[in-house]
């Protein structure tokens, strides 16, 4: 692949497409409007909270955390007093749990988690590769002004080959659906913003294995095509403004941004990315 290293469009103008956005417009382009356009009075976009939001945010802060630390030292701290003080940050309503037991449930498997990865370390014991840029990215098209970006949770160094190994870390309860992009994703993004060859991919379901899944690698070519696609329609859609859902009434993807565009749901605080997050009442 083509390595991009200069930019001849400005990239302020560009389309930014990562597979949280995509995922988004291919559920309902009202949804995709709301989290990745639309800004409240006070000028931010925004994020509705939930317990299974919180709990994936907490174990992935942790987990990929690690990452920063040398490999010696890695294990030296504790996860779980980590994700004590990550969790603080989801408490309660900030979570957007209704009472003190859910939250109880749903810290409790994020501590099992965070136990299986201190009892199971496998790859997190190995050397990775940082991507300077925080978030990831690189010109899909320059011709159609968009950027593919995105952020990678683990890329392990293998010395033997000089390549890395892509980890992703999953905290639901189901696994990714076999025709997501987002693997496709990653490998383009590892392909573009770092120098070596990726070797393999890995789904680490942490609620219930002991180790990554090894996962068949995505056909790049055909996968970019159907990325940009994907992409020049969001495009489209954005020039026109023309972001509706595809059920009267609303669906699941877009009801509860859809009560915090009307004023019916509570703000209780902003994320690190600099949304203001809402709860449900």
């Amino acid at each position: 692949m083509e390595k991009i290293g200069y930019m001849s469009k400005d990239k302020f103008s560009a389309t930014w497409i990562s597979h949280s956005s995509l995922s988004d417009y291919l559920k309902c382009p009202r949804a995709y409007y709301l989290k990745n356009m639309w800004k409240n009075a006070a000028g931010h976009k925004v994020s509705v909270m939930s317990p299974a939001l919180a709990l994936g945010q907490s174990v992935h802060e942790v987990v990929e955390s690690l990452s920063i630390i040398p490999s010696g030292t890695r294990f030296n701290t504790d996860l779980l007093v980590k994700f004590d003080l990550s969790w603080r940050k989801v408490t309660g309503l900030k979570g957007g749990f209704t009472s003190e037991s859910q939250e109880a449930d749903a810290k409790k498997r994020g501590e099992t988690m965070l136990g299986r990865v201190m009892a199971n370390p496998g790859p997190l014991k190995n050397k990775t590769i940082k991507i300077r840029e925080t978030v990831p990215y690189y010109w899909l098209s320059e011709d159609d002004n968009i950027i593919l970006c995105g952020k990678i949770d683990w890329l392990e160094y293998v010395p033997e080959s000089d390549s890395v190994n892509i980890i992703d870390f999953k905290t639901g309860k189901y696994d990714e659906d076999p025709e997501s992009l987002q693997l496709p994703i990653y490998f383009l993004l590892a392909g573009h913003t770092q120098s070596r060859p990726i070797s393999k991919a890995f789904y680490w379901y942490l609620d219930r294995d002991d180790a990554p899944r090894e996962v068949i690698p995505p056909d790049l070519v055909e996968s970019e095509k159907k990325i940009l696609m994907l992409a020049k329609k969001i495009a489209l859609a954005r020039k026109l403004n023309h972001f509706q859902c595809p059920q009267a009434g609303g669906c699941r993807s877009c009801d509860g941004l859809e009560k915090v565009f009307l004023g019916k749901a509570d703000l209780v605080g902003t994320n690190d990315f600099g949304q203001d997050v809402y709860v449900l009442p």
